[in-house]
């Protein structure tokens, strides 16, 4: 072999390691977006399990259907609140560590929210591991896609326990696909490096403050469809959430040392719109999974079965959605995306809002359902993608704890506002 031969021959077999590298870390990356997908797919299916079958459970425990709202909305209340702090916790003792504490107690009890620390966690490692790009954008999107899906197929196994076996199996599946999906992706997960930024502390005065206030004021309205206005606890507690929410955002403007909500965050260009467009857009979102399962149920007397088959279009349209958001993410500008999915969800209200009381699925409800699957994709796709591409490095757990807290939230305290309008509207206290 001669000099020039053996010059040649040896980038070839340099490159070669450099290649196995770049698959590894692709593979890695890969196995990062299952995991934090399937984890956000798992934590979302007992918000739809909760609608589908919150009928039976208030029948089974001999309660009132006016308070059959807080079967459902119980869960993105506790979520959404607590989420406030999940982020900051992350980035105080590791994403990968709080993340799989929320599993294992997710598992274990569905109260306290450990959703709400896998949310912020679940983004947080996503944007610090896989780079602004194609595979964030597809991430972010596929991440997405599991709101949508995972409510609708939640609706499904709650309606296939309750309806053909008991309600209470329900939980004790969930307790078993969450300790498998838990249990793996604590192994694919990579560790994340403490600190992210020097020292720091958590702020448990701004942490109480915003999750009593957050509480306090969706409880008010979600107790006000079965206790009414006429209760002066509803406005005590009222005048009490609106006290503590404005205390958080004087404390964290001015005496917060580490605030788990950095108001510079809300500097950004149109972070603001894109806050009350996601917000409103995920009340609308929430309050129709609610009201077609009761409006099935009630006064089209379908089985619970049946109006779970209903949403099936939500879910396979749902992951369609995340592919079709991540393509338009550099393609086109993010307030279009928004649009488009706040679009759709007036659209969805406006044909179940109008809907007569005997109908047949397809006129209007079918392309209701289709139209419901692009709302949560593009606004929350559009609204991670934004956010981690927006903040530093040690801000990413408190932008998705943002985003998370808007999008369950906002599902909680719709159905409070829409139940306190059917009270007042039909002069009942029954549903419907």
């Amino acid at each position: 072999m001669t000099s020039t031969e053996t010059t040649a021959a040896e980038p070839a077999q340099n490159d070669a390691p450099g290649q196995r590298q770049a698959e590894s870390s692709t593979a890695k990356k890969v196995e990062l977006i299952a995991a934090m997908t399937s984890i956000q797919l798992v934590q979302m299916i007992p918000f739809g399990a909760g609608i589908a079958a919150t009928l039976l459970i208030a029948d089974d425990l001999k309660l009132h259907r006016d308070v059959a709202t807080w079967i459902a909305a119980s869960y993105p209340l506790t979520q959404g609140a607590f989420v406030l702090a999940g982020g900051r916790i992350g980035s105080m003792f590791g994403h990968k560590r709080t993340l799989i504490c929320a599993g294992a107690w997710w598992v274990l009890w569905h109260l306290l929210e450990p959703g709400a620390f896998m949310v912020p966690n679940s983004v947080a490692l996503l944007a610090i591991n896989i780079p602004p790009g194609k595979m964030r954008n597809i991430a972010m999107g596929l991440f997405g896609a599991m709101a949508p899906i995972g409510a609708a197929g939640g609706s499904v196994f709650g309606a296939l326990f309750a309806q053909l076996t008991h309600w209470k199996w329900l939980f004790f599946f969930l307790a078993m696909l969450g300790a498998v999906v838990f249990s793996l992706s604590a192994w694919v997960t990579p560790t994340d490096h403490l600190p992210t930024r020097g020292s720091g502390s958590i702020d448990w005065l701004g942490a109480y403050l915003g999750i009593g206030g957050l509480i306090l004021f969706n409880f008010v309205w979600n107790q006000a469809p079965s206790a009414g206005w006429d209760e002066a606890y509803e406005y005590a507690l009222l005048i009490v959430s609106v006290v503590h929410l404005a205390a958080f955002v004087f404390w964290e403007k001015n005496g917060a040392k580490d605030p788990i909500l950095p108001f510079d965050i809300w500097t950004a260009p149109s972070f603001v719109s894109l806050i009350i467009v996601s917000l409103l857009s995920f009340m609308a979102f929430g309050v129709l999974l609610w009201y077609i399962n009761v409006w099935l149920l009630t006064v089209r007397n379908w089985t619970v079965l049946l109006s779970s088959a209903a949403l099936v279009p939500l879910t396979v349209l749902g992951a369609v959605a995340a592919i079709l958001s991540a393509w338009l993410i550099p393609r086109l500008s993010a307030q279009y995306i928004l649009a488009i999915g706040a679009l759709c969800v007036t659209v969805s209200i406006t044909l179940v809002a109008t809907m007569p009381a005997q109908q047949s699925y397809w006129p209007q409800l079918f392309p209701a359902a289709v139209l419901m699957a692009f709302c949560p994709d593009f606004i929350f796709t559009a609204a991670q993608i934004i956010a981690s591409n927006s903040v530093k490095r040690h801000q990413q757990g408190i932008a998705g704890s943002l985003i998370g807290t808007i999008i369950t939230y906002g599902q909680s305290i719709g159905l409070g506002f829409a139940g306190t309008v059917e009270r007042y509207s039909t002069g009942a206290k029954t549903i419907l």
